[in-house]
């Protein structure tokens, strides 16, 4: 669990080198230092322009910002990555499917009528982890190709930047409907991608979330249908008992309650969300 957690922080920390792309700062930058390549007998595998372009902006961003060239002390190095944590949980809100899972949970509260059960810390503790379990292949990708090479010397910085970005970006990529990224490519005023390798970041990331946003909204409103059928049930028999002062919530929430446990409900929300990802 540790070193998932430690290759999760660094895939995400890594691919955020590939927003910097489209960053005025990184783009007043100097040149960037000359790139050490990999060992002959590391296979590195192709990397795409998108991961190759946010590689060089990692290196842009650590570069003296005066022009001359040299780069930035180590402790200044230090304080610019600490400085990229800051942005660590936007990262797992929006590259991940953090978001649609959190949604949909909170979507299923609401139908169940419980205004505070689960709480707020149970539900994105649960969605974390649902998390880590839906990006487990990318994480073990991202461990295996850039973090254990990185960690034991083989590759330098540039190149585990390029290999973590070409993992979270084909993830998205596969997550993302085409009439969203089609949007934002015509808002952006940008040509054709010859393929999905080609779309940068600043594109693919608000098509990404767009998407996820459209896709818990519909398993949330799928949720709602059996609970609104019960609370629709439940409103129509007290009003012909002539019960209209009673609240129809008090009476439909354990009928809900009931049929939630019935049909295993945590376990099918659970399930439909880990299976939502399925490519």
């Amino acid at each position: 669990m540790a070193d998932m957690l430690r290759a999760l922080g660094f895939a995400l920390l890594l691919g955020l080198a590939g927003l910097t792309v489209a960053s005025p700062a990184y783009a007043q930058a100097a040149p960037a230092s000359s790139i050490q390549a990999a060992p002959a007998g590391l296979a590195t595998g192709p990397v795409s322009p998108t991961a190759a372009q946010a590689s060089g902006a990692l290196t842009k961003a650590l570069d003296d910002v005066s022009g001359d060239g040299r780069p930035l002390s180590l402790s200044l190095q230090i304080l610019v990555l600490m400085s990229l944590l800051t942005v660590l949980p936007s990262l797992v809100l929006m590259m991940t499917s953090f978001t649609r899972i959190i949604i949909v949970l909170s979507l299923l509260r609401q139908a169940l009528g419980l205004a505070q059960t689960p709480p707020n810390q149970v539900l994105v503790g649960l969605a974390l982890f649902l998390s880590m379990f839906v990006m487990r292949p990318a994480i073990d990708q991202i461990t295996t190709t850039a973090y254990t090479p990185y960690g034991q010397g083989q590759i330098n910085i540039e190149e585990a930047v390029g290999r973590s970005a070409n993992v979270l970006h084909g993830f998205m990529a596969k997550q993302t409907r085409q009439n969203d990224l089609a949007l934002f490519q015509g808002l952006a005023k940008a040509p054709a991608f010859a393929s999905t390798n080609d779309i940068p970041f600043s594109i693919l990331l608000p098509a990404f979330v767009t998407s996820e946003l459209k896709t818990a909204f519909q398993i949330g409103f799928m949720i709602f249908l059996p609970f609104l059928i019960i609370d629709l049930v439940v409103a129509s028999t007290l009003m012909a008992l002539g019960m209209m002062m009673l609240s129809p919530t008090i009476i439909s929430m354990p009928f809900k309650l009931l049929l939630f446990v019935l049909v295993d409900g945590w376990a099918l929300t659970m399930g439909s969300l880990a299976g939502s990802f399925a490519t």
